[in-house]
């Protein structure tokens, strides 16, 4: 029996290059200097004939464009300090002026949008029987091939119709807090991992606590920085800061619709994008629940697994995971805790399904094989699409497999309840392949989900085409269940 599977081409969402973030622009302290000189060598009336059409124009693309300035301009007090410059002596217009000229816009689904995961909304408000109201995450693509994490909210009626939600014209960057408190003996493990030099780490090491905080590392750091003449021992130094900044929290206006929030990259060690977010909603034992997503920090040559943590998609918490399952990419955590533990599905080596178990939820030691390759349509790798999803038969896990040509396809696996080590069922053929209308994009031959839900007792996935826009599969529940229970 082969499933029936409905594709939902009405509703496919595409990138949009209209939407843009202003973001603070800053091209080294020399040339800064050299234009905050020129600027000051402007007299009022210039000042704000310059700035007054900038205003007009670009109020019309961002929300509150003034705060924005000024802002960007703030963060050049030290160089303000370094020239003489009060700038509590400054006119508001020059402050905007200066502000501006060390902004930029950023189109950041000019690209692409893809690799959705989707998740209930904590508001499930105001429905009718049969409704729910959710919220995909996507991977956006932007100038320079930089990703970020994208939300759009969309609505299943009691017939599994799906109606994503128009994003608005504005785009809202997070204010950043960094507060940590950090462990010191996971802080250098992770270090280490990351190939910082050994010899700069023990310096740094031996002049912590056994815990400390961000303000305390930085210090300690620069004064180091200030006494190696070493350029390269230096730039040793500034990775420790960068992990540092690995940790953070980011918090959003409550004046922003869900579309209009990105997670852009912010540390040096994801500068380079933030790749594939998986998210799950997490019951705990208690009954109360959270929002988690495992994602992908690419720095241009490193990969970093993190974790986000939220309770109402305004206030984000980010941290490193750490351990020896902690590694490469593909991480995804199970909705709840199993015989008391955490569980995680990854991929260490790159192509076979690892299972994990922790009593901590950002420590992964001694991952498991769970599966490796099987049939010629995932000879070259596999991986999970997503958290595993509870069913009473047991858990569906959503999986990627990449086959000749490097065609991505998906397909599923079904674990025991009680005991996820165990494969219970795998379908012995995909459960999606790129048709003709879904083969060409920016990457061809791709079907990939980072996340699948169980609604009205249908298997709704959404999912990337060709790493370039997204769209949605459904398949009867009933119906898959009954394949797998009679495949191994």
């Amino acid at each position: 029996m082969r499933l029936s599977i409905e594709r939902r081409k009405a509703v496919k969402v595409y990138p949009d290059s209209k939407r843009v973030i202003a973001r603070f622009f800053y091209n080294g302290e020399i040339r800064a200097k050299e234009v905050i000189g020129k600027v000051m060598g402007l007299n009022e009336d210039q000042v704000f004939d310059i700035i007054s059409p900038i205003l007009q124009e670009y109020s019309k693309r961002h929300r509150n464009i003034t705060r924005l300035l000024l802002r960007h301009c703030a963060k050049l007090n030290v160089l303000f300090k370094e020239l003489g410059i009060n700038e509590e002596e400054l006119s508001n217009y020059r402050k905007l002026l200066i502000g501006s000229y060390f902004t930029h816009e950023y189109s950041i689904e000019s690209a692409a949008f893809f690799n959705p995961s989707i998740i209930e909304d904590p508001d499930q408000s105001d429905l009718e029987e049969g409704e729910k109201r959710m919220i995909i995450s996507f991977r956006a693509v932007g100038e320079g091939h930089i990703s970020s994490i994208a939300f759009r909210r969309a609505l299943i009626d009691k017939n599994n119709n799906i109606e994503v939600i128009g994003a608005g014209n504005y785009i809202d960057e997070a204010e950043i807090i960094r507060n940590a408190t950090y462990n010191k003996k996971l802080f250098f493990e992770k270090a280490a991992i990351t190939q910082i030099n050994i010899a700069a780490l023990k310096e740094i090491e031996g002049r912590l606590e056994e815990t400390f905080e961000y303000s305390h590392l930085r210090r300690i750091i620069l004064e180091s920085q200030k006494l190696e003449m070493d350029d390269l021992k230096k730039l040793e130094y500034d990775k420790m800061l960068w992990l540092a900044d690995s940790y953070y929290e980011i918090v959003f206006s409550l004046d922003t619709d869900i579309s209009d929030r990105v997670i852009f990259p912010i540390s040096e060690f994801e500068r380079k994008g933030i790749e594939d977010a998986r998210f799950v909603k997490f019951v705990d034992d208690d009954g109360t629940y959270a929002y988690y997503a495992t994602y992908t920090a690419y720095d241009g040559a490193m990969i970093m697994p993190k974790l986000l943590h939220t309770t109402d998609f305004y206030d984000f918490k980010v941290m490193p995971l750490y351990g020896a399952g902690a590694q490469n990419k593909n991480l995804a955590l199970f909705p709840r805790k199993i015989n008391g533990k955490y569980v995680m599905i990854s991929r260490i080596d790159g192509w076979n399904n690892y299972i994990m178990y922790s009593d901590k939820i950002n420590i992964w030691e001694k991952p498991i094989r769970l599966q490796e390759p099987k049939f010629p349509w995932e000879f070259v790798q596999i991986g999970n699409c997503g958290s595993p999803i509870e069913t009473e038969h047991g858990w569906l896990m959503i999986t990627h497999g990449v086959g000749p040509m490097r065609r991505y396809v998906i397909g599923v696996s079904l674990l025991q309840l009680n005991d996820p080590s165990v494969i219970i069922g795998r379908l012995n053929e995909p459960l999606l392949i790129p048709n003709t209308d879904e083969r060409e994009g920016y990457v061809p031959n791709v079907v990939y989900s980072c996340g699948a839900i169980i609604h009205n007792n249908k298997l709704i996935v959404p999912y990337g085409l060709s790493d370039y826009s997204s769209s949605f599969a459904v398949v009867d529940l009933n119906d898959l269940l009954n394949k797998l229970k009679n495949e191994i």
